[in-house]
């Protein structure tokens, strides 16, 4: 379970709901940081969100930051937010003999607000597309875009039902 809770985009989902405006509006930040959208970064937000739970746990003990982990993570759980789009395409793609996958990335913008755009390739085609402001945000959501077209494809293959 950790692999799939330490996961930058999952824990800065969680940091997005806490509180009515987020951990972000509670983060004391630099004024260039603030300026280039810093209170919402995915990898600021995540880290913070990891330095509250490692402070619940240093101030409470292990049952009260589990208790809290549980609460807060629960619902991500059960809808699936925490999977790792990437293994998930390509065990998927080693289970159906689809040959290695790859992914083509660009970039455009300045340094201090890139954006990444991945495009995921499954022998040699391209199931997915993502956009994200690291490379890898972007190649997870081309990867889950992946996986989606995939299943796609096997549930209109014609005598694959599952009654």
């Amino acid at each position: 379970m950790r692999a799939g809770v330490v996961n930058t985009q999952a824990l800065a989902r969680v940091a997005r709901g806490l509180t009515d405006k987020g951990l972000g509006a509670h983060l004391l930040l630099g004024r260039g940081e603030l300026k280039s959208g810093g209170a919402d970064k995915s990898s600021i937000l995540a880290d913070s969100l990891e330095a509250l739970l490692g402070a619940i746990y240093l101030q409470h003990g292990m049952d009260v930051v589990q208790d809290v982990i549980l609460r807060l993570f629960t619902e991500l759980l059960d809808e699936g937010g925490l999977l790792d789009w990437k293994t998930s395409l390509q065990e998927l793609a080693a289970a159906r003999g689809l040959g290695p996958v790859s992914y083509e990335v660009s970039s455009t913008g300045p340094d201090h607000l890139r954006e990444f755009t991945a495009v995921v390739l499954v022998m040699d085609t391209p199931y997915g597309s993502g956009i994200g402001r690291t490379k890898k945000e972007a190649e997870q959501k081309a990867a889950e875009k992946a996986v989606e077209a995939l299943a796609q494809l096997d549930s209109a293959l014609p005598g694959e039902s599952s009654e």
